[in-house]
């Protein structure tokens, strides 16, 4: 029976071989061509064992576009002779997938493998993903999966525990300069850009190898040398990766939240400007950078998250893109703001310690006893009002008394906090005194 995916030669002529992109014709035909992903391929690397003991699990790619994700997958069913079969999640449907697999199994029972690849696996459902499993258990397929979306969220745990996770590096300015002098072969001429803008070529590919050919190929029949400006002029820059729902969402908001943490206004404004760029929600940024404050500053700088929400407010009032500097302001000074987390983790302190005791009553010297009942239970008995004592500090427990007391604010002394310390150390020191004197 033919193979449905591998038809028989015919007796008919070939056509005239059709024009093809550059891109596909500089695809690499070894894997020594790759170029950019060595931790993957060289003699060290998991697919260099793989492919030295000739034994291929299967595999999830994790990468961003443009890295070589279904290069490499056609390279490694040629060197461990599988049978390549590629499909696309968004274009495929239960249907289909029966098809491929009905294939397999014939395709197996005939002594050949096959390597089936998955471009966006991501978007298979658990049902469609769970499919897999029992070809990649019986050995009738070596699943490739492709994403650009972070594995642990976005693919199944089953699937996770029969494939091993790799990830594919963006493109590196000498990656993407390799890419360029093949293309000049290929071309059989130089780029015609200036080296100013040959560089800026490189930096508007964004690490996506494919994209850099595509823009390559814009400019290819240009005749004199185009310096960056003209560059600029000729070409449409491609936006920059950002998915506002994926993992380059929080990879960013991440990036900035630790600028400011590590005290960095500069990297901080990069992000924020990234993020902006890319078309992120200014309200979902003055939410976090609010958070930040909260979070990291705390009691260091009380004026902090005082500041994020009149940035916040400020925002709303002009909208964009006036109201953007608000943001950004709010951001330098948290980024210079001396920095405490002492109240973030008082607070977690005290949240795990009210799991732990559960429904322990307050003493009752500290209740209100509004009835006769409750005066003659003891409720209020004992109290003492601070403000009546001479130093304002009765120095009464406030505990529970099955719980021994527990310290949970411990403030490092920076800025602010460092008069919220000597207060906490007098306070401490005073209640050691009445309770040695009681």
């Amino acid at each position: 029976m033919a193979d449905l995916f591998d038809p028989r030669p015919t007796d008919r002529a070939p056509p005239p071989e059709a024009p093809r992109p550059l891109a596909d014709r500089l695809r690499p035909t070894r894997i020594a061509d790759v170029v950019g992903q060595d931790h993957l391929l060289g003699p060290e690397g998991p697919l260099g064992r793989m492919l030295a003991e000739k034994s291929l699990g299967s595999i999830v790619f994790w990468g961003p576009p443009g890295v070589g994700k279904t290069t490499i997958a056609r390279l490694l069913a040629d060197a461990t002779d599988l049978a390549f079969v590629q499909i696309s999640a968004i274009f495929t449907g239960v249907a289909d997938l029966k098809k491929i697999f009905e294939a397999a199994r014939l395709r197996r029972a005939n002594g050949r493998g096959t390597l089936l690849f998955v471009d966006e696996i991501h978007r298979f459902n658990k049902a469609q993903q769970d499919a897999f499993l029992p070809l990649m258990e019986d050995g009738t397929i070596v699943l490739v999966g492709a994403t650009t979306e972070n594995p642990s969220f976005e693919l199944n745990a089953a699937l996770l525990s029969r494939a091993r996770v790799l990830t594919l590096n963006r493109l590196d300015e000498a990656a993407l300069e390799k890419l360029a002098a093949r293309a000049e072969a290929d071309l059989g001429h130089p780029l015609p850009v200036t080296p100013e803008a040959r560089a800026t070529l490189v930096a508007m590919a964004d690490g996506d190898g494919r994209s850099l050919l595509n823009l390559i190929e814009q400019i290819a029949g240009e005749t004199g040398p185009l310096d960056p400006a003209a560059l600029s002029r000729r070409l449409t820059r491609r936006a920059a990766i950002f998915d506002k729902s994926g993992d380059s969402h929080y990879n960013l908001i991440s990036a900035l939240h630790k600028s400011v943490r590590g005290s960095d206004p500069d990297a901080a404004l990069y992000w924020l400007a990234r993020m902006l760029k890319g078309g992120e929600d200014p309200r979902y940024l003055a939410r976090r950078i609010t958070r930040m404050a909260v979070e990291d500053i705390g009691l260091a700088d009380p004026a902090a998250q005082r500041l994020c929400l009149d940035a916040w407010a400020t925002y709303e009032r002009l909208g964009s893109p006036e109201g953007e500097l608000a943001l950004a302001e709010a951001v330098i000074y948290l980024a210079l703001a001396p920095k405490s987390n002492a109240a973030y983790k008082a607070f977690g302190a005290a949240m795990a310690a009210a799991e732990r005791t559960g429904s322990l009553v307050p003493p009752k010297h500290i209740l209100n006893a509004p009835t006769r009942l409750m005066k003659a239970e003891g409720y209020g008995r004992g109290y003492i009002y601070d403000h009546d004592t001479a130093e304002g500090f009765s120095g009464q427990e406030y505990f529970p008394p099955e719980m021994q007391r527990e310290s949970y604010y411990q403030p490092e002394g920076k800025g602010f906090e460092h008069n919220l310390r000597e207060s906490l150390l007098s306070f401490a020191a005073q209640r050691a005194r009445k309770a040695d004197s009681d």
